[in-house]
Order: structure tokens, then sequence, then C-alpha cells
């Protein structure tokens, strides 16, 4: 049975009730649209991880199904205002769901620097080293906010116990902006590496992931600042009154970061299997970008071997694009065919940029292979081959 509020007789929550978890009149209508749109984006990232066979993925999924499950318990919880478990695990998801949003964007600006850099390294980190890092520094924040948020959410708490856990939780995601600060740093060097290359496909691409990487980090800083604010002053406050606020300095934030992770996936920016991290077993053999020869595609040959489309010493993404005898993919067939110190081709000649001469394409051959020594059919990158 509906029971109407005797202040105003047009909301369906009895926030006035001594009981009642809900201090104003909540929408439903609104939570109801959100918990649509945010189902929307989760249904839309399971499909481009399967598409794209992307299983870090699921990351960015959890982070939609956190959200979506968020809204789907307000809705309950504004449809039984006095029961404490709906809200409870509302208000947990919705603190901290925006927490695997942080964990995939390191997730995949470490795979950025394995794809769009010469030597698979920023500030001497290897890529895929870079990930783990920061992913373990978001889980430490995550703890220390899910503890701060589980806490101030239990049933029967005075308000200084709910300010104590409050205050833990905003502790927590101070730190978090302190790790989102520190990686902005390490985004902008990356980014002062990219305006050193010269124009190519293969660098649009990256500039254009970038610029979701910053996008997806203002949302996250617009988000924290706004949990920060909120209550900065402890229950002196009138924000967490308005949910507006919430729609618009939190949710919203977090709905156009996972929408711009839909339109420009990073799957498609970063397509196949070559551009995924080496086996862990085969890590240890990296050197400076450099692999040990034992399962170079071509040791012997005269081969060397960097990341996708990579290139090593002046032939690096920082010196240009152009194409020299050292092009680093290294299976150009056997030492029959291309010898070791052989004249390129001639219809690549010195400073030709790779992929664009006449003739085919000089190691796109039969018997090439990827960067973990696998035959593969190298994908067409528009102008960068590799």
């Amino acid at each position: 049975m509906t029971v109407h509020n005797a202040t105003n007789p047009h909301c369906d929550v009895p926030y006035n009730d001594y009981d009642s978890v809900w201090k104003f009149c909540p929408s439903v209508p609104a939570a109801w649209v959100f918990t649509i749109l945010f189902a929307i984006t989760l249904i839309a990232h399971i499909a481009q991880g399967i598409i794209h066979r992307k299983g870090y993925s699921w990351v960015v999924g959890m982070s939609a199904l956190w959200q979506t499950g968020a809204y789907l318990f307000r809705v309950i919880s504004i449809k039984n205002p006095t029961s404490d478990g709906p809200y409870m695990i509302y208000f947990i998801l919705l603190l901290v769901a925006p927490l695997w949003i942080n964990a995939y964007i390191y997730m995949v600006f470490g795979r950025m620097i394995f794809n769009f850099t010469s030597d698979a390294r920023l500030a001497k980190i290897k890529a895929w080293r870079f990930g783990i890092y920061f992913v373990l520094l978001d889980i430490f924040a995550f703890l220390i906010q899910l503890y701060g948020a589980s806490s101030a959410s239990r049933p029967n708490l005075s308000d200084d116990k709910i300010l104590r856990g409050i205050h833990i939780y905003m502790g927590g995601i101070g730190i978090q902006q302190f790790f989102v600060l520190i990686f902005t740093v390490l985004v902008a060097k990356f980014h002062l590496l990219l305006l050193r290359q010269s124009p190519s496909a293969r660098k649009s691409r990256a500039v254009l992931l970038l610029a979701v990487v910053y996008a997806v980090i203002l949302a996250i800083t617009v988000r924290i600042i706004f949990r920060l604010v909120e209550y900065a002053k402890g229950f002196k406050t009138t924000i967490p009154l308005h949910e507006a606020y919430q729609y618009a300095l939190d949710s919203l934030p977090m709905l156009l970061a996972l929408l711009l992770l839909n339109a420009f996936h990073p799957g498609r920016l970063m397509p196949g299997r070559e551009s995924d991290f080496p086996p862990r077993s085969q890590r240890k053999n990296w050197r400076g970008g450099k692999a040990e020869e034992a399962f170079l595609p071509g040791a012997g040959n005269g081969g060397t071997y960097v990341p996708m489309g990579g290139f090593s010493g002046r032939n690096s993404p920082e010196h240009g694009d152009s194409y020299t005898a050292s092009h680093s993919q290294a299976s150009f067939g056997n030492a029959a065919m291309h010898p070791q110190g052989a004249p390129r081709p001639a219809a690549f000649p010195q400073g030709t940029p790779y992929g664009q001469g006449q003739g085919p394409v000089w190691g796109a051959g039969e018997g090439e292979r990827d960067r973990m020594g696998r035959n593969y059919k190298r994908p067409n990158y528009g102008g960068f081959g590799g």
C-alpha cells in the first residue's frame, strides 16, 4: 500500500517517518532511467569484450554491473523506505562501483604503452607491470572505501559512528585521487612521446584513445571532488538532501565514462591478439623492449623484436615512421630469401613510409609470425604496418 507523505502529497515515500532511510523525496522514475542506461552500457561492454576478444574488458563490465545494481536497489529501497537492507546495498554499490573504471583505465593504459612505444616501457616501468602496480593501489583505495561505506550504512548507528564511517570513506577517495594524479602525470609523459611521432594511422589511434583516457580521468575527478565536498562539513550540509547533485556530479560522469569506452572501445583501437601482452612465461625474456633470441621470430637472420608497429633506434616512433633495413618485425622469410644485410626491396626505398610503397608489403609475406612467434595474418592498420 502506498503511504503518502503528509508534507508532500505528491511523494510516495514517507521521508518524515522516523524509521525511513530517506530524508527527502527520491524520484523513482529517475532511478529507473539510470538503471536502464547503466544496463544498456553493461550489455554493450559484454558484447564488445566478446567481439574484440579482450578478456580484460570484464573489469569495466563490473563497474557497469555494480552501477546497474546500485540503482536497481535504489528503486527497491524507495519502495521499502523502512527497510535497511536494500538501502545499504545501494549505498555501498554506488560508492565503490567507480573504482572498477579506475582499474580498467589503468589496464588499458598499460596496453597503450605496450602497443604505442618503441620499448614497451614508460618511466622505466614495463607495460604489464604498470597496470599491475596501479591496480594494486586501486584495490588498496577500494578496501578503505568499502570499509568506510559499509560502516556508515549499518542500521541503528549513532550520528558519530555514521560520520566516522563517512570520514574513512572520504580518506579512501582522497587516496584514490592521489593515485589518479600520479597516473595523470604519467599519461602526460606518454602524450609528449606521442607528439614527437610523425603523423600516421597508428598515431591517430593512440591519440584518440588517449583523449578517452583524459576524459575518463576528468569524470573520475569530478565525482571524487563531489564526494569530498558532500560531507566536508559533516552533517551540516544539505547536499545529500538534493538528489540532483548526486545524479549530475556522481552518476552522470560515470555513465558518460562508460559510454565513451563503448564508443571508442580499446579492443577496436588496439585489435587482434598481437596487441595483447605476451604470456607470463615469456615476459622474463624481455630486455628493454627486446626479447631473448631464443624465441625471436627470425632470430639468427638479423631479426629483432619490438611491440606492434614499434621500431628500435632511429626507427622508433619518436623519429618517425620511415622504414629502414633494421625494421623490427623480424620474420621476413628465411635466411636464403632475406640474408642478413640484404638490400631492401625496390618497392621500399630509403625513407619510404612502411606499407605505403608500391608492390608487396615488406615483411608481410607467408610465414610471418606475431610477437610470440605464432603464425598470423598481419591486420591492416593503414599505412603503418603492424
